[in-house]
């Protein structure tokens, strides 16, 4: 008996077109399937929907604050940026079209904070621990650098 041939005389390990056909289809499918589900939180925005609905979309709270901490002044804000063309004004903006813009000072002397996708933030001087205020982040700065002093320049300039 000849072992590359089966019983029906075909040669064996050769599979027919359409299970290779219908095995791919489902692959694609799977992939879709798995891709949009991994995407539907970033590409559904409850904001747009509420606007559509007539409720206005409501912007995030405002953050302030300014303080001595540890001998240090440290200040900050959090500010909505909204693009020429928003309806600031009536509060219904598009919560794409919003933009936070962040303020943080120690001693006068900048310290470049960014927020994350989740709301907290991070700072420069301690870029492996996020915070959920400004106030917290600040206060961890001055915590980790003591008595030095940050740059007078911010480190990124355009």
């Amino acid at each position: 008996m000849d072992p590359t041939t089966g019983t029906s005389g075909a040669t064996a390990g050769r599979r027919s077109p359409a299970r290779r056909v219908v095995l791919r289809a489902a692959f694609t499918s799977s992939v879709i399937a798995g891709t949009g589900g991994a995407l539907a939180p970033i590409l559904v925005d409850s904001g747009e929907t509420r606007a559509r609905s007539g409720e206005g979309v409501r912007l995030p709270e405002l953050e302030r604050f300014a303080e001595m901490y540890r001998g240090r002044d440290i200040r900050g804000t959090a500010t909505v940026m909204v693009p020429a063309g928003g309806e600031a004004d009536t509060g219904r903006a598009a919560s794409v079209a919003a933009v936070a813009h962040t303020e943080v000072s120690i001693d006068g002397r900048p310290l470049h904070v960014m927020r994350r996708s989740d709301g907290s933030y991070l700072s420069m001087v301690n870029h492996y621990e996020s915070f959920p205020t400004l106030l917290e982040t600040a206060r961890a700065a001055v915590d980790e650098i003591g008595t030095a002093q940050l740059a007078t320049a911010s480190a990124h300039t355009i």
